[in-house]
């Protein structure tokens, strides 16, 4: 059985029917639909050929060159998908909805599956994911100069029943210079942007999102600029926490990485530091003094964090003062803090 189906029906699927695209590993790679399979059809090198096919030879030529390419595949295609979906049923899309779905649900369905086919495809989904920036949202932004822990409060927020959007988890950047932590890979943007958009639409529209106070961009991640503006006039919570606990933790977080890439770091930033702060941040890490670069550094990070806060409705920041960086302790004093404020667990107004 094949049914066609639109992309609201496609999203309300239940989760535990498999997501299958057939698209190539480096269009997949590229951006796909949060927790889908990959079954390409054809390899990245056949789609260039079937694509040239297509505009030298026309739309005939192209078909038989896709099943000459495909014909000793069709076994493997199926055992692939057994092993994916074993009751046999599953969601499936290429790009637009086109040949290559259609060819891959005719086989499956040949076979026994029941197969969801999403019309207009992944270029459909796109769609749906930029419309979701464009929603309104609940929003409760967690602010706090560097080094205040907030990644991690709102990880304890989480485990006590908030709704938190880690982005800096989704764009696997920490926001600074130093933050791929010389490991961290960063996802595509189009990726980045599925990820977070299925995100937002999965919380709960009677509960506030939490998210922590960005710029626009995470590394070379951006959030959308529609979500962006939201996150910019929505209520924040700004944690005040001791410059030298601050310090403390930093160092914590990045005193043990390589100094060559603190140094790497720290030279793209030296026009905002400065020639002398530069070369004092440089000579500390050289000399293992990690506390003394990091307060080199804090200088011009919590200069570019007031500047920030100083853009954003003076009525909506709402100042905490804590001791140190203490996640559990800090997340209860936070959340006791809103619901005060609030007087209700779904607005601050």
């Amino acid at each position: 059985m094949i049914k066609n189906i639109t992309i609201e029906s496609f999203i309300r699927l239940d989760s535990s029917i498999p997501v299958v695209d057939v698209r190539t590993p480096a269009e997949f790679a590229q951006g796909h639909i949060v927790g889908a399979h990959n079954i390409p059809l054809f390899s990245n090198d056949e789609r260039v050929q079937v694509g040239t096919a297509y505009k030298q030879q026309g739309r005939e030529q192209a078909i038989l060159l896709g099943f000459d390419l495909t014909g000793s595949k069709w076994s493997c295609f199926i055992k692939q998908a057994l092993e994916i979906a074993p009751g046999k049923k599953m969601a499936l899309h290429c790009w637009r909805g086109g040949m290559r779905s259609g060819a891959m649900a005719w086989a499956l369905s040949l076979y026994g599956f029941d197969v969801y086919l999403l019309e207009g495809g992944y270029k459909k989904y796109r769609r749906w994911v930029l419309d979701q920036f464009g929603q309104k949202y609940n929003l409760l932004i967690l602010g706090g100069m560097t080094g205040s822990g907030k990644t991690q409060i709102l990880h304890q927020m989480r485990e006590s029943g908030e709704q938190v959007i880690d982005l800096e988890d989704l764009a696997q950047h920490q926001g600074s210079s130093y933050g791929s932590m010389n490991k961290l890979v960063q996802p595509s943007q189009e990726q980045f942007e599925n990820d977070f958009a299925t995100q937002l639409y999965r919380a709960a529209v009677e509960k506030p999102i939490w998210l922590e106070d960005e710029s626009i961009t995470i590394g070379k991640r951006f959030i959308p600029n529609a979500l962006f503006h939201q996150m910019r006039e929505a209520h924040l919570i700004n944690v005040k926490i001791p410059a030298t606990k601050r310090v403390e933790f930093l160092v914590n977080e990045y005193g043990q990485l390589d100094k060559e890439f603190l140094t790497e770091c720290t030279l793209r930033i030296c026009k905002r530091l400065g020639p002398e702060q530069t070369k004092n941040a440089i000579l500390a890490i050289e000399e293992g003094r990690m506390a003394d670069f990091i307060s080199l550094v804090l200088v011009y990070y919590d200069k570019t964090y007031r500047t920030g806060l100083s853009k954003r409705p003076p009525g909506n920041i709402h100042e905490l003062d804590c001791k140190d960086t203490n996640a559990t302790t800090n997340a209860a004093e936070i959340l006791e803090f809103y619901y005060k404020m609030a007087g209700t667990v779904a607005h601050i107004d």
